[in-house]
């Protein structure tokens, strides 16, 4: 029995690595039919290389990947998936050759399509245990998901089927994300109530401000606490401290700047609110170990990145 179910798993396996191959042909991340939905392929590991993931969920269906968000090490690989609720920075690394590739779906979150579920969910269901809200959750991947998951790919090799039940099946995800194993914290952390909220709120004004003069004492003040209780409650939802936060936001919207539009280290500097290029040089390095000009050579050669969701509200660099 255990035999036959270990067969079936592997033969669907296969089938979700060959329709991924399908629409991954570079390496990168490659758009698909639908604007918030993209396919991840990495031919090559990655060591530790800081990244900050906007709001979305990662599934992996060939490859690994392992995510260091504090002292916490999140595995996202064939049999778990990532789930972020909020931008946060942290640093990751990758397992994957070019016989062996890291195959993905990135799915940008869509904020409404999640509170309409999340109604529905809540209105059909008994009150479940409340848990704590969490910015970055790694589930394993039930039998349901896994299902859900292949009708998806199959779609999305058929132009028509992907513009026209693309997003019903995205929808599906979706509700099996928010009802899986950790479900109940990944609707509390989307219900942006509490501290947990507060501090959300924080991360929306930074991301939308980065370039503009920001301290410590106005967000607390915008946050309605003290600074204090700011940083420590700021600390609790990202592992790091508020200008630290802003400060990592800025480095990776330059890298993006002149990685996708071409800007020179300097012109990147001054468009996300370093005064100093001689600072921003050394904190860009500091941050990714390489300078600027040669940190944007190393992705554009190995990293094929279409330009920003359309929606989005946030940085997001990975």
């Amino acid at each position: 029995m255990k035999k036959a179910m270990h067969d079936s798993r592997s033969t669907e396996q296969r089938h979700m690595v060959a329709l991924l191959q399908g629409l991954a042909p570079n390496e990168g991340y490659n758009l698909t039919a639908l604007p918030d939905v993209r396919i991840l392929r990495s031919d090559h590991p990655l060591s530790r290389t800081p990244v900050l993931y906007d709001p979305g969920i990662v599934i992996v269906c060939q490859g690994r990947k392992r995510g260091f968000f504090g002292d916490q090490v999140y595995l996202y690989d064939e049999q778990h998936y990532l789930a972020v609720a909020v931008p946060v920075p942290f640093t990751m690394e990758t397992e994957a050759t070019p016989e062996h590739p890291l195959l993905a779906i990135y799915m940008h979150l869509d904020f409404q399509l999640a509170a309409e579920l999340m109604i529905q969910i809540d209105r059909h269901q008994l009150p479940a245990q409340e848990e704590a809200p969490q910015s970055l959750m790694s589930s394993p991947m039930d039998t349901a998901l896994r299902a859900s998951v292949v009708r998806f790919l199959e779609a999305m090799n058929r132009p028509l089927d992907a513009t026209i039940l693309g997003p019903a099946l995205v929808r599906e995800l979706y509700f099996r994300v928010l009802t899986g194993a950790q479900g109940n914290a990944m609707r509390a952390a989307l219900a942006m109530q509490g501290h947990f909220g507060k501090i959300g709120k924080a991360l929306r004004r930074i991301h939308a401000t980065y370039a503009q003069p920001l301290d410590l004492s106005q967000l607390a003040s915008e946050a309605g606490m003290s600074v204090p209780t700011f940083h420590n409650h700021f600390k609790a939802v990202t592992h790091t401290s508020p200008m630290q936060y802003v400060k990592s936001t800025r480095l990776h919207q330059a890298r993006l700047l002149m990685v996708r539009q071409g800007m020179t280290a300097e012109a990147a500097c001054h468009a996300v609110g370093y005064m100093s290029p001689s600072q921003f040089n050394r904190e860009f390095k500091r941050l990714f170990g390489l300078t600027p000009a040669a940190e944007t050579k190393r992705m554009r050669k190995r990293f094929a990145l279409p330009p920003a969701f359309a929606r989005s509200d946030f940085v997001s660099s990975h």
